[in-house]
């Protein structure tokens, strides 16, 4: 089976990227490339399979007759995440014109994390959930924008992952009520559920990030400088 990460237009565009951004210091520079391979192997993952009548997968002989990911289907999810040039624009804009991400203690991230993945339980909360809910969505925001670890493109992308059940519990709740002729409190919670998942995936990959900048902090202070 091929690695989506094997893809010439994945290579071409991590190498444009790479190129692009050879201002930037080897360590910030090598933790952009790691995040936006994945970004890329999470967009594309599931469309590696089996399955032949998949549209956007195709027969590959030149890996042992194995599945491939078809040409269009890595164009969408490379224009999804951005061009080479508005990545690198916006990685070196926070580095020449802010703060750098520096290491934060466990606990505010831990914080910011639970806050952030919250606001969908709460909605399982008789009569105030949805308020309680909104206020923890609007406190898990504040701390992302304000907290320290993580860059713009990182706090862009987790914003959209916590606003994200706005969108897709009313349109899970309206797809279950037609399939099920009315919409149940178990198809509700059902929507929930299903609704936290992209929230959920916003918190791990921050929490990864977070904890590579701290894994990264002793090493870059034990550097002579100079």
């Amino acid at each position: 089976m091929s690695s989506p990460l094997s893809h010439p237009l994945v290579r071409t565009f991590l190498a444009s990227v790479e190129r692009r951004t050879a201002a930037l210091p080897a360590v910030w520079r090598e933790e952009l490339l790691e995040d936006l391979r994945e970004e890329i192997a999470a967009a594309l993952a599931d469309d590696v399979t089996e399955d032949p009548a998949v549209d956007d997968v195709t027969e590959d002989p030149a890996v042992d007759g194995g599945p491939v990911i078809s040409e269009e289907r890595v164009r969408r999810a490379l224009d999804w995440i951005g061009t080479p040039e508005e990545i690198a624009a916006d990685a070196l804009a926070e580095e020449s014109g802010s703060i750098p991400p520096e290491p934060e203690n466990p606990g505010g991230t831990w914080l910011t994390l639970g806050l952030a993945v919250l606001p969908v339980p709460l909605c399982l909360v008789p009569g105030v959930g949805i308020p309680l809910g909104l206020v923890a969505a609007f406190g898990a925001l504040v701390r992302l924008w304000r907290s320290a670890p993580w860059v713009r493109r990182e706090k862009r992308q987790a914003t959209l992952f916590v606003l994200s059940p706005l969108v897709t519990v009313p349109v899970l709740a309206a797809a279950l009520s037609l399939a099920f002729d009315g919409i149940s409190a178990p198809a509700f919670v059902a929507s929930l559920l299903i609704a936290l998942a992209l929230p959920v995936v916003g918190a791990i990959r921050l929490a990864r990030s977070a904890a590579r900048l701290r894994e990264q902090a002793p090493q870059e202070a034990g550097r002579p400088l100079g």
